[in-house]
């Protein structure tokens, strides 16, 4: 459970502001179907963050454990910085992926999501936390609970959420989780 928890929080705080939420906003703009982008967000996250938890996985696997921890320390820290740099909407985005609604959605997303902090982080904590499938679902559920309301609430919600002050928390979210894997 403890996994599953992080894996949201984490992901949750670090996708507010991110180019992906802005994309959300974008793509509700464009298609007014807020249903289709919803699940295309679901799926194309699943698919992401399963790719990005696996490779977590599998670095982790090889790598001795104290070599690990600094790998993920490292990480960690390096996604706290990632994260007080402000993310641009890119419109081109929002017309990729065909005529469909869920198909521009996923493949919006998905290429989005590619290399991405949220990915990255995605990857980090699988590599530090275990099992997989509640990393995914966690890091899923995160990327949802910030982006599905800016799909419902539109452009007009998102202007008014202290973007600056939700970048700082989540870096030192990220910090102190690189902090707390040093000294565990």
């Amino acid at each position: 459970m403890q996994t599953l928890l992080i894996s949201t929080f984490t992901v949750a705080l670090a996708e507010l502001g991110d180019k992906t939420q802005l994309l959300a906003l974008i793509l509700a703009a464009k298609y007014r179907r807020p249903w289709l982008i919803c699940l295309g967000i679901l799926l194309a996250t699943l698919a992401n963050h399963a790719l990005a938890g696996a490779a977590g996985s599998l670095l982790a696997a090889w790598l001795n454990p104290q070599a690990l921890r600094w790998i993920v320390a490292v990480s960690f820290l390096a996604v706290a910085v990632w994260t007080l740099i402000p993310d641009r909407a890119d419109e081109r985005d929002a017309s990729r992926g065909g005529s469909s609604v869920l198909a521009a959605t996923i493949v919006s997303f998905f290429l989005a999501e590619i290399g991405d902090k949220t990915q990255i982080a995605t990857a980090v904590i699988a590599a530090e936390y275990h099992p997989l499938w509640q990393v995914v679902a966690g890091t899923t559920t995160g990327m949802l609970l910030a982006d599905v309301p800016a799909v419902w609430l539109g452009a007009r919600f998102a202007q008014r959420l202290p973007l600056r002050a939700t970048r700082i928390g989540a870096a030192l979210l990220f910090a102190g989780l690189a902090v707390w894997i040093l000294l565990k």
